[in-house]
């Protein structure tokens, strides 16, 4: 597996602001689940269990595995409620990235500013979607501003939302300058967009918002500083790159605009973490003491490097304790014995999976930057 096309990202809101109906939008596109499963349904693959169902909340973290355009991707759906914030900050710790969604209504809220807090103390690198921009009160500018404002981050619009309220198409692309447009009429599942010019009422703005862009982003990247101030062509490659940039090192965070329940903005959406978030080999080496020496060592994100991983997650169901490591350096397969370095004792891994909700899909290993379940820890 080609480490530098690996995404780990976990996806948290405040509660009701769509996030679990923007996971389910993109099981489906990137073909993990065949049909949408809808909250107010009780459908939703990510919230399995029956209270989720019933309540249409996620109560607990739920993780799958998905592939979009090459990229192999970790995904976890968090939950928004405040009462389970434990399972919000167990997630991030292990993860590369995040999508932070936003209702387009009401903003910046409550759960959203600690689960902001969390990702800072982290240090994940993150993306907004401004969800929810066909209702009725919909302000994406009033969001990037609150963003601004009350998260204390340098939030830069990416897209600018093509119509408002029951009128919103699709979205304007500030780095390609292209206008992607949802047909309800052609394609109620949302699959298919074509891409236009940019309307000639949208021209203006859109061009002016392109040029606030380049130079919010080159106030944080240094060397795009130098070419922004001496007149230089940008091409588009070059402000994606400094885009990335500037979001890995936590400069900035791209902000994008969409309706998940409405099926428009989830692709795009999808492209922006294969292209801006990090990959394992993009964080930091791991940093752990030797269990026999105490000695301080670093691990590299490489499969050939010693083993070690986290465990950050236990479950119980009817098949067994599982336990979900994210793993940092090495390979571990199974039957392997690994030292738990807090209990200073070896265990046996008898199995390992991948998941996708509540169901297994048993594999043979795990290497540097993957996460999944094992079977077998017993301390």
């Amino acid at each position: 597996m080609n480490i530098e096309k690996m995404r780990n990202f976990g996806i948290a809101a405040h509660i009701d602001a769509g996030k679990t109906t923007t996971s389910e939008r993109i099981l489906y596109y990137t073909g993990k689940s065949y049909k949408m499963g809808e909250v107010h349904e009780g459908t939703a693959v990510m919230d399995w269990m029956e209270e989720e169902q019933k309540r249409g909340i996620t109560i607990t973290a739920a993780a799958t595995t998905c592939s979009w355009n090459d990229y192999h991707i970790n995904l976890i759906d968090t939950p928004g409620h405040v009462d389970f914030t434990i399972e919000v900050e167990r997630s991030l710790r292990v993860l590369d990235g995040a999508i932070c969604v936003f209702c387009g209504v009401g903003g910046v809220e409550a759960q959203s500013e600690t689960v902001w807090r969390q990702a800072d103390r982290y240090h994940v690198p993150r993306i907004c979607f401004v969800n929810k921009m066909d209702r009725i009160g919909a302000d994406f500018n009033k969001v990037v501003g609150e963003v601004n404002e009350r998260l204390g981050m340098k939030a830069i619009p990416i897209q600018l939302p093509l119509g408002r309220e029951q009128d919103f198409k699709g979205v304007i692309d500030l780095v390609s300058m292209k206008a992607m447009i949802y047909s309800d009429d052609v394609d109620k599942l949302g699959v298919n967009f074509s891409v236009e010019e940019i309307p000639e009422n949208y021209r203006k703005e859109s061009l002016a918002q392109r040029e606030k862009m380049i130079e919010g982003v080159a106030e944080q990247v240094d060397w795009l500083t130098e070419k922004f101030l001496n007149g230089e062509t940008i091409t588009n490659d070059e402000i994606k790159k400094a885009i990335r940039e500037g979001t890995i090192n936590l400069k900035l965070v791209p902000v994008m605009c969409g309706s998940a329940f409405k099926k428009k903005g989830v692709q795009l959406l999808l492209d922006a973490v294969c292209d801006y978030l990090p990959s394992p080999l993009d964080r930091k080496s791991i940093v752990g003491t030797n269990p026999y020496t105490d000695e301080e060592v670093l691990r590299k994100p490489l499969p050939n490097e010693p083993f070690s991983a986290l465990a950050f997650k236990i479950a119980s169901d009817k098949h067994g304790d599982l336990t979900f490591i994210r793993v940092y350096s090495g390979t571990v397969n199974a039957g392997a014995r690994v030292i738990n370095s807090g209990k200073d004792k070896k265990e046996l891994v008898s199995r390992i999976y991948k998941m996708h909700a509540n169901t297994r899909e048993q594999v043979e290993s795990l290497s540097a930057g993957d996460i999944g379940a094992v079977v077998g820890l017993k301390y």
